[in-house]
C-alpha cells in the first residue's frame, strides 16, 4: 500500500519526505451566464495535501487562493481556466470520469486555487483534487500511482533509487531519479544549446571573415609605409611580424570584451533570475572550462584570421609600393 511505502521512505535517513499521488482523466464543466461550458480529457491529479506539501513544490504555484485542503477542493491550471471562460476561486464545478466498472462518476467541487506555473508547465493544464476523492470516484480504493520523493541532499538519488529497486525486486515498480523522468524535456534542451553553440561558432567565423576583411584595408591603406620600410632595408619577416601583431592585437581585444560582456551578462542573470516570457528562471552555472576554451578559440581565429592579409604584406614590391608615396 502506499502507506507501506511511505513508510518505508520515510525510514531512509537521505529522505525528507515522500508522498503518495493518483492520476487519471476526466472532463470538468461549469454553467456561466446560462450556458455550460466543457472541458474533456483533463490530467487529473490526485495528492494528499498534508504529504505533498512535504514532499513537493507544487503548492507553490498556486498563484490564487490555496492549495487542496478538503475533499471537494480543486486547484485549476491557468490553461484549464482560460479554456473554462475565467472561472474564479470559490466557484463551483462539475468534475466527471469514468470508474473501473465503465460508468460515469460525476463529482462538484469548489475551485480552492489556481496554479500557475513559469513557462506555462507545471500544473497549469492539470486539476488536482484529494486523493481520497479521485480513488472514491474512480472505485479504486487504495490505489497509487506514483510515489513523490523528496530528498536532503539530491545527489543520493540514484543511491535511494538503486535501494528500493533492491528492496523489492520481486514486484513490477519502476523508480526513477528527476533527470530520468524528465529525460525528453532535458533532451530537448541539449539540442536548443547545441544549436545556440552552433550559432556561436558560425558567428566566430563571421568574425573571423571580418578581421580578415579589415587586415586586407589595413594593408591596402599601409601600402606607401610599407614600401619605405623595404626600401631601408626591412625584411618580409618584420613585415610578417608587424600585422600578425596587429592580428594579435585586435583577438586579445575581442576575446577580452567578448567573454566579460559575456560574464557580467551571466552573473546579472544569476543574481536576478532573468526570465523571458514568463518562462522558467535561468539556472545559471560558470562553466571556466568552456569559457576559457571559447575565449581561446576566437583569440585564434582573430589570429589566423590575420595570416593572409599579413602574407599578403609581405609580397608587396619596393619599386611597386614606392609608387604611392
Amino acid at each position: 500500500s502506499d502507506t507501506m511505502l511511505v513508510n518505508w521512505f520515510s525510514r531512509i535517513p537521505d529522505v525528507k519526505a515522500a508522498a503518495p499521488r493518483f492520476s487519471s482523466n476526466g472532463e470538468i464543466n461549469i454553467t456561466k451566464n446560462g450556458g455550460m461550458i466543457e472541458t474533456n480529457r483533463i490530467p487529473l491529479l490526485g495528492v494528499d495535501p498534508i504529504q505533498d506539501i512535504q514532499a513537493s513544490s507544487a503548492h507553490t504555484t498556486v498563484s490564487e487562493g490555496s492549495y487542496v485542503f478538503s475533499h471537494n477542493s480543486i486547484v485549476l491550471g491557468s490553461n484549464i481556466v482560460r479554456d473554462l471562460g475565467d472561472v474564479h476561486v470559490g466557484d463551483s464545478i462539475e468534475v466527471g470520469v469514468v470508474n473501473r466498472w465503465g460508468q460515469d462518476e460525476v463529482r462538484r467541487f469548489i475551485v480552492s486555487g489556481i496554479a500557475t506555473s513559469p513557462g506555462g508547465q507545471g500544473l497549469d493544464y492539470s486539476a488536482v483534487v484529494h486523493i481520497d476523492t479521485l480513488r472514491d470516484m474512480l472505485d479504486r480504493k487504495g490505489y497509487t500511482s506514483s510515489i513523490m520523493v523528496k530528498l536532503h541532499d539530491p545527489s543520493s538519488a540514484e543511491n535511494v533509487r538503486d535501494l528500493f529497486l533492491a528492496s523489492f525486486v520481486n514486484d513490477d515498480f519502476v523508480a526513477e531519479t528527476i533527470e530520468e523522468s524528465a529525460e525528453q524535456q532535458l533532451a530537448g534542451f541539449r539540442s536548443g544549446i547545441a544549436m545556440i553553440n552552433m550559432i556561436g561558432y558560425f558567428g566566430m567565423m563571421s568574425s573571423a571573415f571580418a578581421i580578415v576583411t579589415i587586415q586586407m584595408m589595413l594593408v591596402n591603406g599601409k601600402t606607401k609605409e610599407i614600401g619605405i620600410m623595404r626600401s631601408i632595408g626591412a625584411r618580409r619577416k618584420d613585415i610578417l611580424v608587424i600585422f600578425i601583431m596587429q592580428g594579435i592585437l585586435i583577438g586579445f581585444i575581442g576575446a577580452a570584451a567578448g567573454t566579460g560582456a559575456g560574464l557580467a551578462y551571466t552573473f546579472y542573470a544569476k543574481e536576478t533570475k532573468l526570465s523571458f516570457n514568463n518562462s522558467l528562471p535561468l539556472e545559471v552555472s560558470f562553466d571556466w572550462p568552456k569559457i576559457f576554451q571559447t575565449a581561446l578559440t576566437s583569440f585564434g581565429l582573430a589570429v589566423l584570421a590575420s595570416l593572409y592579409p599579413s602574407f599578403r604584406a609581405t609580397r608587396l614590391l619596393p619599386v611597386e609600393a614606392m609608387r604611392y608615396v
